[in-house]
């Protein structure tokens, strides 16, 4: 079996950076975008992901996740810390006329994102009420698996399990969603 991406990465395969950042560089630049919101901070939170996932590749294991979950998942961490920060750092002042550009409302983006929304709800709502509150709590609120664990008071393990489960499922009710929307 060959190395994977991220275990290449890991190792100081120079070529595998660059091929990571190909790779997985739309996945981080749209949460970026989701999750920041402003162009700049965007591109600046994207380079602190590709660096965080390069310092951290070698806890990838592939028989866990898949190299985009993982990506994912460090890439959500880093940007909420980011967004985080961002909130708790004063406004720099008068809305330049970029901003004002990226503000104004993308009626088709909001069409296709209103109905991923609605497809996401429903699988949530597919789920046990458990493993809904479990991947609402990790997923929506960002709370780190311990403290869900430490305020529901459940093993951080059952945790953990509610959340890959939840999310295979809600992934698996998108992608025939999406499967039924082409047909």
């Amino acid at each position: 079996m060959s190395e994977s991406l991220l275990q290449r990465v890991a190792a100081g395969d120079t070529a595998a950076v660059a091929a990571c950042v190909d790779a997985f560089g739309g996945l981080v630049w749209s949460l970026a975008r989701r999750l920041i919101g402003h162009a700049e901070e965007a591109e600046d939170a994207v380079q602190e992901v590709f660096i965080e996932l390069w310092k951290n590749a070698a806890r990838f294991d592939p028989e866990v996740a898949a190299e985009s979950t993982f990506v994912a998942m460090i890439a959500r961490r880093r940007l909420i810390d980011r967004r985080r920060r961002l909130a708790r750092r004063p406004e720099r002042g008068a809305v330049s006329v970029d901003d004002a550009v990226l503000a104004a409302p993308d009626v088709l983006g909001q069409v296709d994102l209103k109905d991923e929304a609605a497809h996401a709800a429903a699988a949530l709502e597919q789920l046990k009420p458990e493993q809904r509150r479990v991947l609402q709590l990790a997923v929506c609120q960002g709370w780190p698996h311990q403290v869900i664990a430490d305020r529901l008071g459940i093993p951080l393990g059952t945790v953990k399990t509610h959340v890959r489960r939840g999310l295979i499922k809600v992934r698996e009710e998108l992608a025939a969603a999406r499967k039924e929307a082409v047909s």
